[in-house]
């Protein structure tokens, strides 16, 4: 199979990367600087030039607050240049996987939210994440959304390399403790995407969008408290901050987050057939390859 990796330098691209290594697929991955989705000339003259059977579209605008201020920007990446990217995958007659947020819900919910639960974005970054879903549907093309959450690894800004940070600077740390998510490592999903591939031959049968998140919903002050305490025991660290657990209105933001935006995995793991991202294995695992790649420098 061939396979284009649209975005190969972030979090999902470069896991990507890591895992596509073990299979036999002819693999091409982009940056930026090779394509440009906002470029939807030269995405789609490259994209026919390279004619994949698979697009993993691994890019997005994903600063939540900045896409309040720049919503033209957010819209022009998340939904517009997705409809274009649908719409070369239709004509290809190529599969699409396209990786969606759990902000396209507003967070209200009680018990983890279902692929066919009613969404209802509640700010710039979740609505154009939902309009690059509707549309990719309405394109026609052959297509996996997987909606994922609180995502990190060893690659790129994220939660969990924040963390490490500001514990080596501060002894103090206030934290949100009342929005809820399932952090999700980004090495995970990218073996997930690794199982789907094998079963893209049943054609219309696994079309759609599935949820893939880690197994453990908690808050992110019990997010920073386990990667301090696995910290520790692989020696990155030699004191944990003290964790205050704040609320969300003291911690304002540009953006209103979810306050409970877990997702229920029950489709993708009957469908696909795999367990969850292991809560503990993932943040072990990603601290340990953030000590390699930091002593790779």
């Amino acid at each position: 199979m061939k396979i284009l990796v649209l975005g190969c330098k972030g979090q999902l691209g470069r896991c990507l990367n890591d895992q596509l290594v073990y299979t036999e697929h002819e693999v091409i991955y982009t940056s930026r600087e090779q394509i440009d989705i906002a470029d939807f000339e030269v995405t789609k003259s490259k994209i026919l030039e390279f004619s994949p059977d698979l697009i993993i579209n691994a890019t997005a605008y994903t600063a939540v607050d900045k896409a309040e201020e720049d919503q033209k920007t957010a819209n022009l990446i998340n939904h517009l240049a997705v409809k274009n990217i649908a719409d070369i995958c239709n004509q290809l007659e190529c599969w699409l996987i396209h990786v969606s947020t759990d902000y396209v819900f507003d967070g209200n919910s009680k018990v983890p939210y279902r692929e066919d639960d009613q969404t209802n974005p509640q700010g710039a970054y979740g609505e154009t994440k939902l309009k690059g879903e509707l549309a990719i549907q309405a394109s026609g093309c052959k297509h996996i959304i997987i909606r994922t959450a609180w995502v990190f690894s060893e690659y790129g800004n994220n939660f969990l390399k924040t963390m490490l940070r500001l514990g080596a600077e501060r002894n103090e740390l206030s934290i949100v403790g009342d929005q809820i998510g399932c952090p999700t490592y980004a090495q995970d999903i990218a073996k997930a995407i690794v199982v789907i591939m094998r079963r893209l031959k049943s054609e219309g049968k696994i079309i759609g969008t599935y949820h893939y998140v880690g197994e453990v919903g908690c808050s992110w002050a019990d997010f920073a408290e386990d990667i301090f305490k696995e910290a520790i025991k692989q020696g990155i660290i030699k004191n944990k901050p003290k964790i205050i657990k704040i609320s969300t209105s003291e911690f304002p933001t540009l953006a209103k987050r979810p306050i409970q935006s877990k997702l229920d995995f029950s489709k993708f793991k009957s469908t696909f057939g795999i367990n969850q991202s292991n809560y503990a294995d993932s943040i072990y695992s990603a601290l340990e390859g953030y000590e390699k790649l930091k002593h790779k420098k």
